[in-house]
């Protein structure tokens, strides 16, 4: 795997770095490719969760911390530069395989510290029973991209008041708060942030890819799509029923549905979930002008399997979901 580098040293606005990943993932070759980065205080939330659910504007607009949108699914996390960001691209198809390939790696990174490190759940790496990373992932045409975080220290009042965990989401998880369940490097070693950065780019990674000015100018392109209104907005539709549950190894759905005389006239499925397919066509487009009975759903479903849609979520249990 080769560490992705670029010509200077400057921290830039976190979607610099999710467009860096696109261009790595589109431009470049078939090598596995990781690097890391660091942002000034901002959350990032999934590409379905809904802004104003997740994101506590109002202390983020008074503490001075950015707020943006990816482009992978999964939940809302905060980072600062004493979190460092992982970024993987590989050529796979497989994103399951991707993830867990992934995961076993930085577990064996943080066990290589003499850290009591693992990984569990649809996306997290623990130490002992409590979160130090979490992780998401999406693909594009032959390219896998899994990022995450990794707390090696942070500011955990910034953490717990700049988000907004729904709290079926923090009792899923048998614990009464976020700090709770959180750790960071710096409480198990006594490693500097810049040794523990060597140490993570030694173990992982075994040459440099170095970008030029020309491929920052690109990825400085590409960032534009995620820095427009309506991508960080996203999707805040009309509704008249709103179905909400937190489903074992898919995670939390919140399904707003717009109907007239019972029938679906529009609809948006937010949430938590890792997308693996065509959400708009597999899903979405066949629910529209459909009755808003378990019969029609069912009928209007058949033959698909939503679980090669939103992972781990089977057409049942989506029927279920919207008709108890």
């Amino acid at each position: 795997m080769k560490y992705l580098s670029l010509p200077d040293l400057k921290t830039r606005i976190l979607p610099f770095y999710l467009a860096m990943e696109e261009y790595a993932a589109r431009i470049m070759g078939e090598e596995d490719i990781f690097f890391m980065w660091q942002v000034e205080p901002t959350v990032i939330f999934g590409r379905n969760q809904l802004i104003a659910n997740e994101v506590n504007l109002e202390y983020c607009r008074e503490h001075g911390i950015q707020y943006y949108r990816r482009k992978s699914g999964g939940g809302c996390v905060f980072a600062d530069m004493s979190n460092i960001m992982f970024s993987y691209i590989t050529r796979s198809d497989n994103v399951e395989l991707t993830y867990t390939r992934y995961t076993t790696a930085v577990v064996s990174m943080l066990r290589a510290l003499g850290l009591d490190a693992s990984s569990t759940g649809r996306n997290d790496i623990l130490i002992g029973d409590q979160k130090v990373s979490g992780n998401a992932f999406y693909h594009l045409p032959g390219r896998s991209i899994v990022h995450g975080t990794m707390l090696y220290d942070t500011d955990m009042t910034h953490i717990v008041h700049a988000i907004t965990p729904s709290q079926s989401k923090l009792s899923s998880k048998g614990v009464k708060s976020v700090a709770s369940r959180i750790t960071t490097i710096r409480q198990h070693s006594d490693i500097s942030l810049e040794d523990f950065k060597a140490h993570v780019r030694h173990t992982l990674c075994d040459g440099e890819i170095m970008l030029g000015e020309r491929d920052v100018v690109a990825v400085e392109q590409i960032m534009q799509s995620y820095l427009t209104e309506e991508f960080i907005l996203g999707n805040n539709p009309r509704c008249n029923l709103v179905k909400h549950a937190r489903i074992e190894g898919v995670g939390e759905l919140e399904v707003s549905l717009e109907l007239n005389r019972n029938t679906v006239t529009g609809l948006n499925v937010a949430g938590d979930y890792f997308l693996l397919g065509d959400l708009d066509g597999g899903l979405i487009d066949r629910l529209k002008g459909v009755a808003f009975t378990r019969a029609g759903l069912t009928q209007a479903l058949e033959g698909v399997d939503l679980s090669q849609i939103i992972m781990n979520l089977s057409t049942n249990q989506f029927i279920n979901f919207l008709t108890d």
